[in-house]
């Protein structure tokens, strides 16, 4: 009970320093817990956008994480760590230091001493970050309704700026994987408003310095209209749309060609089009992955895995590693190291898994091994084809 006492007695301390705003920041030390490598945790206050928050950091051995929560949870997560995994902690405010401190016999001290630090800091601001697309005289991103003319980002439209420099982000270490070429040409395929074409042709040709041919292949000829428009407007010469599809649009000579949430085996034509054309980096984000569900779905495999696919969304789930999984290993197959990562498309969509293919000259080709893993993948989870490994005839 004493230990209880007094872990109330400190958070309480926490709690009256936040309210009259004396808090400073809080140390917590001497580790028992179970979590490998975790030595200390800081807390201090901070301001993310008009809301104020503790910000912890875990520190381990090699690596700092740092998590924010709000007040309550973030005073009632401190009493918990006294009562069960830190040994030691120091409230600083600028009326008195508050040291706990258990030792080990069931004496638990509390000490308050004169205080070390005698102003408030300022609730620290998250960090802005340094943006590859920048909202300052970008006409473009004006036209697509993502920036008001003097370059402020619009309200509603924050999330699609975020996601915009996320996938530069992405594509710029990819892009440093590659050999470098005279003209880079580039396919986006079902690039609809051409928000992430119209960066990327920005971001190779403005801050790369690259000559680049981008190409945006749209189907709904008034987004291609569109589009075409802006790109003539900004003077984005050598970026332009066509209108199409993926399965009979041609693209030799293509060195990286993209396709993100192109439907079920769409996917798979635009990995089709893009090995065909000896591209140097492939990048595609699926959805939907219905044609290898299906064949699940109706065989029933009994595996060890049956006590998962018996539930409708696991199997959706299991549906889409396999079909991706199987994608990755026919990259491989053509010569590909591929990587696969998880890619935000939008904060109000879920989260997707890209794919991204980066042909190496030292990677074997046509491996049986690979050839096998595929067999026993379709084999174990009842499955007839792959799309995609019957579009490349192995």
């Amino acid at each position: 009970m004493q230990l209880s006492k007094k872990t109330e007695e400190f958070t309480l301390s926490v709690q009256n320093s936040l309210n009259d705003n004396t808090f400073v920041k809080i140390a917590l030390g001497n580790y028992k817990g179970k979590e490998e490598n975790l030595k200390n945790v800081y807390v201090k206050r901070i301001l993310i956008k008009t809301e104020e928050k503790l910000s912890f950091t875990f520190r381990y051995k090699t690596r700092d994480i740092v998590k924010n929560f709000d007040f309550h949870e973030g005073i009632t997560k401190v009493h918990d760590y006294l009562n069960r995994e830190f040994y030691v902690a120091t409230l600083f405010t600028t009326a008195f230091d508050l040291a706990f401190e258990n030792l080990f016999d069931k004496k638990y001290v509390l000490r308050k001493n004169a205080p070390s630090i005698k102003e408030v800091p300022a609730a620290v601001h998250d960090r802005a970050k340094t943006r590859l697309i920048s909202s300052n005289d970008k006409p473009y991103l004006t036209a697509l309704k993502i920036t008001d003319e003097t370059g402020k980002v619009l309200v509603n439209s924050q999330d699609k700026y975020k996601q915009i420099n996320h996938y530069i982000e992405i594509l710029s270490t990819l892009i440093k994987e590659i050999p470098g070429t005279e003209t880079l040409k580039v396919v986006d395929m079902g690039s609809g408003k051409g928000y992430l074409t119209f960066a990327l042709y920005d971001y190779l040709t403005n801050v790369l310095n690259i000559k680049a041919k981008v190409t945006g292949v749209e189907f709904r000829p008034e987004l291609v209209q569109l589009c075409n428009t802006i790109a003539k407007n900004t003077g984005f010469d050598n970026l332009g749309f066509e209108q199409g599809t993926i399965e009979k649009y041609e693209s030799p000579g293509t060195n990286i060609l993209i396709a993100l949430h192109a439907c079920d085996t769409a996917t798979d034509d635009a990995i089709f089009k893009g090995i065909k054309a000896g591209a140097a980096l492939i990048v595609v984000a699926p959805c939907c992955h219905k044609q290898i569900r299906r064949q699940m779905e109706a065989a029933k495999t009994s595996n060890d895995l049956d006590f998962l696919t018996k539930y409708g969304i696991f199997l959706e789930r299991q549906g889409e590693m396999v079909t991706d999984g199987i994608r990755a290993l026919i990259l491989e197959y053509f010569g590909y190291k591929t990587k696969v990562f998880e890619f935000i498309s939008d904060a109000h969509t879920p989260k997707n898994v890209m794919i991204a293919g980066i042909r190496n000259s030292k990677t074997k080709l046509n491996d049986d091994l690979i050839l096998q893993k595929i067999k026993n993948a379709k084999t174990y989870f009842g499955i007839e084809y792959h799309h995609l490994e019957r579009m490349m005839g192995i």
